[in-house]
């Protein structure tokens, strides 16, 4: 029965917007327009939709409205009000409205997830004159209420889980782990959200089990990568009417069909509820990244080719959908997306520029609702065979410039520079949280070879670059242990070496010379472990290339 109302509303919606789109021609017709500012729960039951209302003029021989404004509610997949006619409130006409609307308190309710519109009634017609709007607080309805985790320092290590003890040794104190959705699904495991019950791999969530607790449990912060790979035995995670692609990694989340929005989301809810910290046996998922790389369409994010906007609106849904699952689970959880470095590229139909991206999402979620996003962001060397990223600059792509073809460290403070932007910042009016996941130097240059102490003396570096910069707030390196399809590509990017003939099992080696400069880049002799680094750098002090370098103080 749910299933075909759904049907008839996305019909409604479909016949609708053409009706109305018909209308929007007719020469004079005026309307009122309103601007949606708030939208907001208020004490766990009803949610609360401010604005304001700016009155048109009919002209002679129109028909007027009927004087009042109405508000409808609107799921992710659905285009517009079309034809429906079951509005959630109604005001008299004012220059400032507030719609209320009674809300469950359960993070399960749809209407959490929903974007509300005003609109006037004309005849037997409804058309929206405002913006949609979104639920900017569902940390409000949150169970779990713990404070975000302090940590140490920004030192982090995408770690193998049965070398758990070298990383403790190493004093690892951030993480990440991958999660790839597609793999989840299906299994054993039931779990009933909304009135469905879904069935998820309980061995593979067993695994994620000992993972997360083991690290959470000794004090590591736990960043979670939301992965959508494909899955032939579920559609429904896909975007409708996409074909499997070669090349392509991992999809797009799927929001645009009912069945896959709520697929989508009680998967979503599920992980953020099982890791929200409430369960220790589980452990505490902190930081949630949604997909890897969003502005490659093409490899990482696929939903086919489409224009730059209309892909980041796609995106945008899909984020926010996560975003609300999460934090109406854990209070202070904090939600990322990631991009590559590649700054300032030209856009195509499958990949695109990071600034673009960021911009016109930035832009969508301010218009719509704005939430506490943050960046995940991955600023290689360039290129990501050789290990220097301080000779960058002569390759001509990377500048001091927000116009800057690439951004890595060579120029890290262009990124955080314009997160500082007045547009940029969050909904309280601080810059926003950035973390790098993802970033590593090989130890094997596709020229020279082994590089054992340029890759030590990089990484140095890097974490002085990042330490002194205040708006970042975690520098996660890839890897412990090198990975053996990356070492044949000379992305040589752990501190350990691999056994290259084990291609079935991660097998550490040998620990490089970065394993040491690692392992007290964060501690008082710091500065003892990489004095061979200045050398090679070609500088005497690091206050020359880290401005408000204060270690050598």
């Amino acid at each position: 029965m749910t299933k075909w109302k759904g049907l008839g509303r996305c019909l409604a919606a479909f016949f609708g917007f053409m009706a109305v789109s018909a209308a929007s021609v007719i020469p004079g017709f005026a309307y009122d327009k309103i601007s949606l500012s708030s939208c907001e729960v208020e004490n766990k039951h009803s949610i609360v939709i401010e604005g304001t209302a700016q009155a048109g003029e009919t002209a002679e021989g129109e028909v007027p409205d009927d004087g009042y404004y109405y508000l409808f509610e609107l799921h992710p997949y659905e285009s517009g009000i079309g034809s429906l006619t079951d509005y959630v409130s109604w005001s008299n006409k004012s220059e400032k409205l507030s719609f209320s609307i009674p809300y469950s308190g359960d993070p399960a309710d749809t209407r959490l997830y929903s974007r509300f519109v005003a609109a006037v009634k004309t005849g037997d017609t409804y058309r929206e004159i405002s913006g949609p709007i979104y639920v900017t607080n569902p940390e409000s309805v949150a169970r779990y209420t713990k404070e975000y985790p302090d940590s140490m320092s920004k030192k982090g290590l995408l770690i193998e889980l049965d070398m758990l003890a070298d990383a403790m040794e190493l004093g690892v104190k951030h993480t990440t782990i991958n999660i790839p959705y597609h793999h989840i699904i299906g299994g054993n495991l039931a779990y009933e959200y909304n009135g469905t019950v879904y069935h998820f791999n309980e061995d593979l969530i067993a695994s994620y089990d000992r993972m997360i607790s083991a690290f959470s449990g000794k004090g590591i912060i736990v960043t979670a990568i939301l992965l959508n790979g494909w899955n032939d035995a579920y559609p429904e995670l896909h975007e409708a009417g996409l074909a499997k692609k070669a090349g392509a990694n991992y999809y797009g989340f799927n929001v645009s069909t009912a069945e896959g929005y709520e697929t989508t989301r009680a998967l979503f809810s599920f992980m953020a509820e099982r890791y929200s910290g409430a369960h220790d046996e589980y452990g505490r998922i902190s930081n949630w990244i949604i997909g890897n790389e969003v502005n490659n369409n093409q490899n990482w994010n696929y939903v086919g080719p489409m224009d730059l906007a209309s892909y980041t609106k796609l995106f945008e849904k899909s984020f926010r959908v996560a975003y609300t699952a999460i934090r109406s689970q854990n209070q202070n959880a904090r939600v990322f997306f990631s991009t590559d470095y590649e700054w300032n590229r030209e856009n195509t139909s499958l990949r695109y520029s990071a600034k673009d991206f960021i911009d016109l999402f930035n832009a969508g979620i301010r218009s719509e609702g704005n939430i506490e996003w943050g960046l995940a962001y991955h600023p290689y060397p360039y290129p990501l065979t050789e290990p220097e990223f301080w000779d960058d600059p002569a390759t001509g792509m990377v500048t001091d410039s927000a116009d800057s073809p690439i951004v890595n460290f060579a120029n890290l403070h262009v990124l955080t520079d314009y997160f500082q932007r007045g547009e940029m910042r969050d909904p309280n009016g601080r810059v926003r949280h950035i973390i790098l996941s993802e970033e590593g130097f090989t130890s094997d240059s596709a020229t020279r070879g082994k590089v054992y102490d340029i890759q030590a003396a990089a990484y140095a570096y890097a974490y002085y670059l990042v330490d002194a910069n205040p708006y970042i707030d975690a520098f996660i390196l890839n890897r412990q242990v090198d990975a053996v399809v990356e070492v044949e590509q000379s992305c040589a990017f752990g501190i350990w070496t691999v056994d290259m003939d084990r291609t079935d099992k991660v097998v550490a080696v040998m620990p490089k010379n970065i394993y040491t400069v690692f392992k007290y880049i964060d501690t008082p002799s710091t500065l003892k472990h990489t004095e061979f680094a200045k050398e090679i750098i070609g500088i005497n002090s690091w206050s020359e290339v880290i401005p408000g370098f204060k270690l050598e103080e």
